[in-house]
């Protein structure tokens, strides 16, 4: 118990002695007069590219195999 509570201050304690502070993280401005190109917002449907496939029976897998080999002696 005690370990878990050193382990738990240990930071806390590191952190105190920490010779600058963090930087302030504040948005500028004028960020919000400059100029942005942002394309506008518009809905695309996540089906709009779908279209309906049926099984079909495979092929022979030896003329496929014979068509994609390299030309030439295998060895």
């Amino acid at each position: 118990m005690n370990l878990k509570i050193l382990v738990a201050a240990l930071p806390l304690f590191a952190s105190g002695c920490a010779a600058t502070l963090p930087p302030d993280v504040i948005a500028s401005s004028d960020l919000a007069v400059t100029p942005a190109d942002v394309r506008p917002v518009t809905y695309y449907s996540p089906v709009s590219g779908y279209t309906h496939r049926v099984p079909v029976d495979p092929k022979p897998w030896r003329n496929q195999n014979d068509a994609q080999a390299p030309e030439g002696d295998a060895s």
